[in-house]
């Protein structure tokens, strides 16, 4: 069991919130990390793995994604102990909503993250009779889908072809591998596909699917509506191989976009990409950092290269009390001129270093959440 209060160092958490409920059976943590710039925001996640440690790492990654994107609101994460596929999601996500009705929307604002749909999100704006606390809400009710849009997959696309032409790696022809095909990984391979990129390796949960000259992406997408996860083990284009596999493949550049914690010290000394793009919260360990920074393979960090949801999150919340429904092309290009910036900006900042561009990013980050903290009287004399 993780002991709360040793998780907490000079950036946070500033609150630990673990609530129950003993008639639906309900648990859940909500990790506010560091409201400096602004009040919490950061997805709301439903597993039965969910830990508090877990939640507290992403939240510490929401606060440096904020202050990447030089957004100001703060980082924070909840998470709520339950299967998705249960037919009590719903009366669990109500308790779950009641009980933080004491930091909703003033403290944090929720959001969709794995396991939550944006009904899902509407479902707790209903429970707590306030539009604002919580975004990812349906079109039809003014929100920002952000699943249908596609738009962390595009942002990941868009940093990751920056961060190509800055190490002279065209994306035109580049051969790509993901890992995931969800809402992330699927979105991107559309916008990979569209700058001429060849995609040679997806997986899901059930398996990967790998084909060196190039899988073709609409018939992709076609499979996986059809057959969802499963699509890798019945798709007629390309070799079904085991998971992980796909980390490994020959290729240009690796998108690592399923789950934290996938890409260690060994993996890393495995990859023959030139550059990794984390389309994942957390995807690589330090260590392996290290291994893939000594190989020459330039990494983009994930409060870099998936901020594209933060980005239209920043929309969703100047409009949640609104009747007007942010523009769809303003979001995307807000995503594209930000992201792109920012890769090089990594990239260029690492070099300059002589460090990681881990190391770097979160460099850049710190001073913007240090400044805030300052001004606001928060550090120690």
């Amino acid at each position: 069991m993780t002991d709360a209060l040793s998780l907490v160092d000079d950036w946070g958490p500033e609150k630990i919130v673990v609530v129950s409920h003993r008639r639906t059976g309900m648990k859940g943590v909500l990790v506010i990390d560091n409201t400096a710039r602004g009040v919490g925001k950061g997805g709301t996640r439903m597993s039965p793995n969910v830990s508090v440690g877990e939640v507290a790492r992403l939240a510490r990654v929401m606060t440096w994604k904020w202050a990447g994107v030089d957004l100001f609101y703060g980082g924070a994460k909840a998470g709520i102990v339950a299967d998705p596929a249960s037919p009590d999601k719903e009366a669990i996500l109500r308790a779950f909503a009641r009980a933080l009705a004491n930091e909703v929307p003033r403290e944090y604002v929720m959001g969709l993250d794995m396991g939550l749909t944006e009904d899902d999100a509407a479902i707790i704006q209903d429970e707590l009779g306030d539009r604002g606390a919580a975004v990812g809400t349906p079109a039809h009710l003014g929100g920002v889908a952000y699943d249908k849009l596609g738009v962390t997959g595009y942002g990941v696309a868009e940093a990751a072809d920056s961060a190509a032409q800055h190490l002279q790696l065209p994306l035109s022809g580049a051969r790509v591998a993901l890992q995931g095909f969800g809402a992330v990984g699927r979105a991107a391979a559309v916008r990979f596909a569209e700058l001429g990129a060849t995609i040679v390796a997806v997986s899901t949960a059930r398996g990967a699917l790998h084909y060196p000259t190039g899988l073709d992406v609409p018939a992709l997408r076609a499979a996986h509506d059809a057959y969802g996860d499963d699509f890798v083990t019945r798709h007629s284009q390309g070799v079904v191989i085991q998971p992980g596999q796909e980390l490994t493949v020959d290729c240009d550049i690796l998108v690592p976009a399923a789950v934290q914690d996938v890409i260690d010290e060994k993996a890393a000394h495995q990859i023959k990409a030139r550059l990794v793009v984390e389309g994942a919260n957390l995807p690589t360990s330090e260590q392996a950092q290290a291994v893939l920074a000594e190989r020459g393979i330039a990494v983009l960090p994930d409060f870099i290269a998936n901020a594209g949801g933060v980005v239209a999150a920043a929309f969703a919340m100047d409009a949640r009390y609104s009747g007007f429904r942010p523009e769809t092309p303003t979001i995307f290009e807000t995503i594209s001129k930000r992201l792109r910036t920012n890769a090089v900006t990594v990239l260029e900042e690492a070099g300059r270093r002589g460090t990681t561009p881990h190391i770097a990013g979160r460099g850049v980050t710190e001073e913007r959440v240090r400044a805030a903290m300052r001004s606001k009287g928060r550090l120690r004399s």
